[in-house]
């Protein structure tokens, strides 16, 4: 394994073991940050596409989903948590049905569009979502 996936690797294993400094929200947002910065990996380094970064893509995105199965809205956010959750499945459904196919085909012009457009959107409304249901 080469030292730029060691280093991926091991990130992603340290925020997994991370202990809950904020709430389970602000980890979370740290779990897609994780899950986003793999993808991008994925997209942006061409050379460095193997099976284990494809298989840190899902891994880091099932991740987020484990997690937001187990955690309960706060009280008075259920409206805002409903949608969190709604956006993550809309927005991972397009990784790994649109995005991740256009990288693997490298079909630049199109992840970037998918990536720069709807994704992009929906990234910045579920950090969003959890800064209201922080509050």
């Amino acid at each position: 394994m080469n030292s730029s996936r060691v280093a991926t690797a091991s990130a992603f294993i340290l925020i997994s073991a991370m202990p809950s400094f904020g709430s389970e929200f602000t980890v979370l947002k740290e779990e897609i940050k994780t899950a986003r910065q793999a993808l991008v990996h994925l997209a942006l380094y061409r050379e460095k596409r193997s099976p284990e970064q494809f298989k840190l893509v899902k891994d880091t995105a099932d991740l987020v989903s484990e997690h937001l199965r187990k955690i309960s809205p706060p009280a008075k956010k259920a409206v805002e948590f409903k949608e969190l959750k709604e956006t993550w499945a809309a927005f991972k459904k397009t990784r790994e049905e649109e995005l991740v196919p256009a990288i693997q085909r490298n079909d630049r012009a199109r992840y970037e569009k998918i990536g720069a457009g709807i994704q992009k959107d929906r990234l910045e409304r579920m950090y969003a979502l959890i800064d209201i249901i922080e509050k």
